[in-house]
């Protein structure tokens, strides 16, 4: 990069800062006096600057370093600079045909037919079983397994290898999930895929840990600070595990950004059957020679992703940071584009995220919206209204976030009532509500157990109208 450093003199406050923090030694004092009896600096040596721009976060506005990118001969690299990513149809590692598998078996043998060649993450019920077939299967598959210390190392490890060029995953619960609130900040800062797989318990804190719940449902999508989204998927049925998962890993791939999927205590241990084609189509992040590998794009797309070996520049931070991916903590313009960078390259394209399903939503007066295993109950809840006469639907996202308010919004122009029910104390009823001025009802039971789908067709029968 070519370097520009200048001070402006009458701006220089004499604090001595920039000679202080400069880690090269840059900046040096003057004979020169200024009107107010300090000595001026002057850029000695702009030769030792490394563009971490130090200079200009703690200057109190003297000093303007301008970084341009500028063409090396990288010909010394013995490396092949080729493009690579998109999609792609590749044959899965198992035979065609059905399969009876636990939830969690499905998650890890997803994850392995997409590519998914590096696994870390720490005990925790009731995820355990994705660990212990990782641990037996990453091996098979040439991938790399590690139990850390703790859900902090663990996501950290995933980011790691991420940016090694892998198709990384973690799973846990609850609390090992809040655990992990700062790695993914990280990674929604840095744009980083991954893949992480919430088997949610009951709560707060250790809570039931061999109960099912939806207790992460606001987590998931507000736990990290700052100005971000998330993409969050929330299957039924240990199909849709297995499908999910694949997707989980597209999307990750596909917008360079952490991307999680919700189960349950119930849903990991379930056994159904699970029918898997011979073939399928996997994303592999997109990697130009050449571009800078981070955002802002000029169209919210998804920057170029290299991997540590391509010969490319890769500085990686968690602060503010211009398209090179350079340290600029004290410029307000590069703050607000790679805000809305981060959130538009999600929110532009949300035709491509809005998932859901639907049961009888053209008469429907009053909207049942379920998520995940509570959908199975009300599922049913619904089917038995119907057949009484009573005008319900069900809207069931598979993708949670982004949330799909233009159709809540488009059913709320009909329908006079909304029934939320949840393994919690209410968390999704607030997300319906935000979105639509009709009645919006909370069916909350956070006591550790699924819904009974009798309750919920009790409160259709005799309640709803």
């Amino acid at each position: 990069m070519e370097k520009k450093i200048s001070i402006e003199q009458t701006l220089c406050k004499g604090c001595n800062l920039c000679v202080e923090m400069c880690p090269k030694k840059v900046f040096r004092d003057t004979d020169e006096m200024s009107p107010d009896g300090f000595k001026l600096k002057e850029v000695a040596f702009p030769e030792k600057c490394t563009g971490c721009k130090l200079c200009e976060l703690f200057c109190p506005g003297a000093i303007n370093l301008e970084l341009e990118e500028k063409k090396e001969n990288l010909s010394f690299l013995s490396i092949s600079k080729i493009r690579r990513g998109g999609w792609m149809e590749i044959k899965n590692h198992l035979a065609p045909g059905k399969y009876f598998w636990q939830g969690n078996k499905a998650v890890v043998e997803a994850a392995l037919a997409c590519g998914c060649r590096f696994f870390a993450g720490y005990p925790i019920t009731p995820a355990n079983e994705i660990l212990e077939e990782m641990s037996k299967r990453m091996k098979e598959v040439g991938g790399a397994f590690n139990q850390a210390e703790d859900e902090i190392a663990a996501i950290f490890n995933v980011l790691g290898a991420s940016w090694a060029g892998v198709k990384a995953m973690t799973a846990t619960s609850g609390p090992g999930f809040a655990l992990m609130q700062e790695g993914l900040s990280l990674a929604d800062m840095a744009e980083i895929p991954c893949v992480i797989v919430n088997v949610q318990r009951a709560g707060p804190s250790t809570g039931q840990p061999t109960r099912p719940a939806a207790m992460d449902m606001r987590e998931v999508r507000y736990g990290s600070h700052g100005a971000i989204q998330r993409i969050v998927l929330y299957p039924e049925s240990v199909q849709e595990l297995y499908d999910l998962t694949i997707k989980a890993f597209n999307l990750s791939e596909k917008f360079r950004t952490p991307v999680i999927l919700l189960s349950d205590a119930y849903l990991a241990h379930l056994y159904e059957s699970v029918e898997i084609k011979e073939k399928i189509d996997v994303f592999d992040r997109i990697y130009i020679p050449g571009v800078p590998p981070s955002g802002p794009t000029p169209d919210f797309s998804t920057p170029s992703m290299p991997r540590f070996g391509d010969g490319e520049r890769l500085p990686i931070t968690g602060s503010t940071h211009d398209k090179r991916g350079v340290r600029s903590t004290a410029d307000p313009k590069i703050q607000e584009e790679l805000v809305f960078h981060l959130q538009n390259k999600i929110l532009k394209h949300k035709e491509e995220l809005i998932d859901y399903e639907e049961l009888f939503l053209n008469d429907a007066k009053t909207v049942v919206v379920a998520f995940g295993t509570v959908s199975r109950s009300a599922k049913w809840a619904v089917k038995e209204a119907r057949k009484k006469r009573k005008k319900v639907g069900l809207l069931r996202p598979r993708i949670v976030y982004p949330f799909p308010a233009e159709r809540i919004q488009e059913l709320a122009k009909k329908a006079r009532k909304f029934i939320v029910p949840e393994m919690n104390q209410g968390q999704m009823f607030y997300v319906v509500r935000e979105k639509i001025s009709r009645e919006v009802v909370s069916l909350p039971q956070p006591n550790g157990q699924i819904i009974d789908p009798r309750r919920i067709l009790k409160y259709l029968l005799e309640e709803a109208w």
